[in-house]
């Protein structure tokens, strides 16, 4: 923990460089923290700091730049931001009378996240959470594959292809159907595979357990597979990375589904910030911003705003953050 003198001569390096993109001298921080001591004194504050790993000097005759871990002590330590009334009138306006289908509510919110955030944000939709399943179909594609069809009471369909090691006949396919149809109908996946897993063994020949167990698996990953990305704001990478490499690099890391929700995903609830190597991206240098919204029977997914590690955190956090908690509210959340 640094003392408070140290914390804000830290914080006012980190918003400078955030300000400018330029390595911060002492006589800038002096201006920017209001710390009244001597430039000195700040020379020998910056130093401590940069043997703590908080800051770096590109060059000698330079300033100094914040260091990942600089970020994280800040991010960490940092009150997100108050909104202007003319941000928040639009977050609120926005999500007033929402009659938009769910899919198109989620793509306009990525675009109005990157908007106000002025960087590419992605939103993750929810999975089938505590959605009942209404019909349950296995559809042969070859002798040892099924595609299995499930119908949500919301009308969603999902897919899952089912391999097991055994061709199949059509009457094995048909019966397990039968079966693990009446077992999920009218109660969500997590459910319908605990029944499953109750289920006796005595009355079923050894294909259509099997089957019925492939299936069971499939759908218990159903949950995050369901997950829709959306991404808006693409078009400001070349702005933000001035590098065509790492723009490169960010175009196909958003392109990738599964890239892209590793990179929003925290493992708790709530507003979460990683910051380069947390995300363990070699090829450019970047921080997230994210957080849940609950979507009432839907479940819960995720928005997140994605930028340079010199990004601007208390308003993208607060912006974050009051978007997350319009689209929960708008989708039935608590």
């Amino acid at each position: 923990m640094l003392d408070d003198r140290r914390a804000r001569i830290l914080q006012a390096l980190v918003e400078e460089f955030i300000r400018t993109g330029q390595p911060v001298s002492s006589r800038a921080i002096l201006e920017a923290s209001e710390v009244k001591v001597s430039s000195a004194t700040v020379r020998n504050d910056l130093a401590k700091l940069e043997s703590y790993g908080f800051v770096e000097q590109p060059h000698t005759s330079a300033g100094r730049v914040p260091t990942h871990q600089g970020y994280r002590y800040y991010v960490d330590h940092c009150a997100p931001a108050r909104l202007r009334s003319a941000t928040r009138m639009r977050i609120e306006s926005f999500f007033t009378d929402v009659h938009r289908e769910l899919s198109k509510l989620l793509q306009e919110t990525s675009g109005l996240l990157s908007d106000l955030s002025t960087y590419p944000a992605v939103v993750v939709g929810p999975g089938l959470g505590d959605e009942k399943v209404v019909a349950l179909h296995l559809v042969p594609l070859s002798g040892s594959v099924v595609l299995a069809v499930t119908i949500a009471e919301s009308g969603r369909v999902t897919r899952e292809i089912v391999r097991l090691t055994r061709d199949l006949s059509e009457s094995d396919v048909g019966r397990a159907e039968t079966i693990i149809g009446k077992l999920y109908a009218g109660r969500t996946l997590a459910e319908g595979g605990a029944r499953v897993g109750e289920l006796g063994a005595d009355d079923l020949s050894d294909p259509v357990r099997r089957i019925i167990g492939a299936v069971a698996d499939a759908l218990a990953h159903t949950e995050t597979s369901t997950q829709d990305i959306y991404v808006g704001g693409t078009t400001q990478l070349a702005a933000l990375w001035e590098d065509l490499t790492q723009v490169h690099s960010m175009l196909g890391l958003l392109g990738r589904d599964s890239a892209v929700r590793e990179m929003v995903e925290d493992p708790g609830a709530g507003t979460a910030v990683r910051i380069g190597a947390e995300l363990g991206v070699d090829d450019v240098e970047l921080a997230v911003v994210s957080s849940d919204y609950e979507a009432g029977e839907h479940g819960i997914g995720r928005v997140g705003v994605i930028g340079p590690m010199r990004m601007n955190y208390r308003r993208t956090i607060k912006i974050v953050e009051e978007v997350s908690d319009g689209l929960g509210e708008s989708l039935g959340g608590s």
